[in-house]
């Protein structure tokens, strides 16, 4: 199909009018991007201050309540009614305290810890709560004040409706963080506490107090207030404050589609791991409930500096989006305008240009209807002359064209044959993968053939246990069968063991992650192996890494893997040798390395990849499932077994584990 033909004027016009458009563009797009830039940078610094405004808001807060409990615990007919145990003087005196400041919560105890008086629930009172940290620093003289997390039963015997407003329905909504919580029962509460002396400043008791913040608006509302002054925008508050407990927001001004609070909303899993996992500020724009904002978390902590939640400042993008979009069109229009005078002006240049052309078109359309007398000549020493001399020279570059042709389909040659080279070698690399996922699913295949062979050899040999014991309690041990009904025993045992092996082997057991001392726990299975083999003749070497070792992991299931590399390394040197047990950490990778090496006969090459497959064992005795049941568990640890071995002179298990995992169940955090 034949393009369609324009004139050497339009060329020449477009070509002239391109480089324009594109400089405009470019300008126009650069300066849109720099100016949408310095807005988002510009929200994000004030959302940075904003945060720092609204954690000096909730701070005065904190020390509005200090104040009060402080004053109120200075008086002196705090101290009189306290020494003297006056309910009713106390009741009066804490209930008109409590309504004029606003206090959700403040009681009373002796100098033991018991509570004498509670504003809030007058008929609770005479337990103990001298273990509470705020209590308890307060009953040594130091007036504390922070924010505290109380239980529902805290909350029911500190006021009557206290845990009723505590109770908040997670919400779930669109990126928030995955989870299975229904329902925020624990209250956040902003408490203080101060002794109460006497004349003669002997501490007679203490008095605490705070407000709890689950459903209260009154914080949020004055951050608002005080941050963003009302501002609004489409009929929607331009800036928002949140409180979390934990991940679940408890005391909001961020509305829903139907115009409530968000309360019992959560957290994003980005953010949530930002700033309650890693205790760090976190500043930029987020998804928030509904829509996107400019957001800046930071973490509240406990009076034991434990992080319980985070405090939220945000600013509505949207704003700044219709801005932006102003700019965008004010930059459109610059470059429409600049486009429509560019195309005057390179029209009228173009048709300059393009005269000589059109004259040269037409001494070749006569030339080409036969005209043999013509000649290009050159004529003038610009472009146009210098096409007349490569129309002269045409068939030259033509038959060099023709040679380079040929030259460019050798080198394609040696291209595809270079490449069917390295597709051979995928090949060779996708089959190696492939007997890699044959043998996962044989591993697979047998797992699941030991499980069922397990659970059905486990009924016969309770019955055989069973009779075992009734024969020994039978014979006497002067009895000529008692030994053999006791080898029976023993070798009922024996098969419970490889039972068991089996079970372990065929199912992924639960890890229950705690710290483990790896220098410690390979010390106690050293100290205890003797009991399971003799150590006479054997030299143990201990080269344990002088830096903390502590990794997150399963203790019990770890204690089997190095138990179980330990006793192979030393059956495998036949009571002489040097078994060598040795720590690295590395913390460029968080990894913790353990190497048991020792100097026995070794593994025989071409058994190596035959060592973690299930039932294979060098020993007569052996039921070749250790080392099996070791392999999955450090894979389930995230980690991996490796070995290397020299045939006489012995081998070296490598067990790399990381210091933290990935991944934590819900229960273990």
């Amino acid at each position: 199909m034949p393009y369609p033909r324009s004139s050497i004027r339009l060329k020449l016009t477009i070509g002239a009018l391109l480089p324009l458009v594109v400089a405009i563009l470019f300008c126009s797009l650069t300066g849109i991007y720099i100016i949408n830039t310095r807005i988002n940078v510009m929200a994000q610094e004030k959302v940075r201050t904003d945060l720092n405004t609204a954690r000096e808001v909730y701070s005065n807060e904190i020390v509005h309540i200090r104040d009060v409990i402080r004053f109120s615990s200075g008086m002196q007919r705090s101290a009189q009614e306290l020494t003297a145990s006056n309910r009713t003087e106390i009741a009066r005196l804490l209930s008109d305290i409590r309504g004029k400041e606003q206090l959700d919560i403040l009681s009373i105890v002796d100098n033991r810890g018991f509570v004498l008086f509670r504003a809030g629930n007058p008929p609770v009172h005479g337990d103990r709560v001298d273990q509470d940290p705020l209590v308890r620093k307060a009953l040594l003289g130091e007036v504390t004040a922070g924010t505290q997390i109380f239980s529902p039963e805290r909350l029911q015997r500190e006021g009557n409706t206290l845990a009723d407003q505590a109770v908040i329905k997670v919400i779930p909504t669109e990126r928030a963080r995955p989870g299975t919580k229904q329902n925020e029962s624990s209250g956040m509460v902003m408490v203080a506490s101060a002794p109460v002396r006497n004349r003669n400043g002997d501490i007679v008791g203490a008095l605490y107090g705070g407000v709890l913040l689950n459903r209260s608006t009154v914080v949020v509302d004055k951050i608002k207030k005080i941050v963003f002054e009302g501002v609004r925008f489409e009929d929607r508050d331009v800036g928002t404050a949140t409180i979390f407990l934990d991940d679940t927001r408890i005391s909001t001004n961020v509305q829903t589609v139907e115009g409530k609070r968000a309360i019992g909303t959560r957290l994003s899993a980005e953010v949530y791991n930002r700033v309650i996992l890693n205790r760090e500020k976190w500043v930029d724009r987020a998804f928030v409930v509904n829509d996107w904002y400019f957001s800046a978390y930071e973490p509240v902590f406990d009076l034991g500096g434990t992080v319980i939640g985070s405090l939220y400042v945000g600013m509505l993008e949207r704003p700044h989006t219709v801005l932006k979009k102003k700019v965008s069109l004010l930059f459109g229009g610059v470059l429409l305008a600049g486009s429509l005078f560019g195309l005057l002006v390179s029209g009228y240049i173009g048709n300059l240009l393009s005269r000589p052309i059109r004259e040269l078109k037409g001494l070749v359309q006569r030339f080409s209807a036969g005209e043999r007398d013509l000649r290009i000549e050159t004529s003038t020493a610009d472009e146009i002359g210098e096409l007349a001399e490569e129309f002269n020279s045409m068939t030259t570059v033509l038959k060099q064209r023709e040679y380079a042709i040929i030259q460019l389909n050798r080198n394609l040659e040696a291209k595809v044959q270079e490449r069917t080279a390295e597709l051979e070698t995928k090949n060779l690399l996708l089959l190696k993968t492939q007997e890699e996922l044959v043998r996962a699913e044989k591993l697979a295949a047998v797992g699941e053939l030991a499980a069922g062979v397990a659970h059905e050899i486990n009924n016969p040999m309770a019955i055989i246990r069973g009779n075992a014991e009734v024969l020994l309690m039978d014979l006497e041990s002067g009895n000529p069968s008692r030994e053999e009904a006791e080898i029976i025993a023993q070798q009922v045992a024996r098969v419970d063991r490889i039972v068991g092996n089996l079970l372990t082997f065929a199912r992924q057991q639960r890890i229950a992650l705690h710290p483990v001392a790896v220098n410690q726990l390979l010390e106690e299975i050293l100290r205890q192996i003797r009991h399971h083999v003799p150590l006479d003749g054997i030299e143990i070497r201990r080269e344990f890494c002088s830096d903390a070792t502590e990794i997150e992991g399963d203790e019990n299931q770890l204690r089997q893997v190095f138990t179980n590399l330990i006793v192979n390394a030393v059956q495998s040197m036949d009571h002489q040798g040097t078994l060598t047990v040795r720590t690295i950490i590395d913390n460029t990778v968080s990894i913790c390395r353990i190497e048991i090496g020792d100097t026995g006969y070794g593994i025989p090459p071409e058994r190596l990849k035959d060592i973690f497959t299930p039932f294979f064992t060098t020993r007569q005795t052996g039921t070749g499932l250790g080392l099996s049941v070791s392999y999955g568990i450090v894979n389930n640890h995230g980690g991996r077994i490796d070995v290397l071995s020299n045939p006489g002179k012995g081998s070296l298990f490598t067990v790399s584990l990381p210091l933290k995992q990935a991944v934590h169940p819900p229960q273990l955090r």
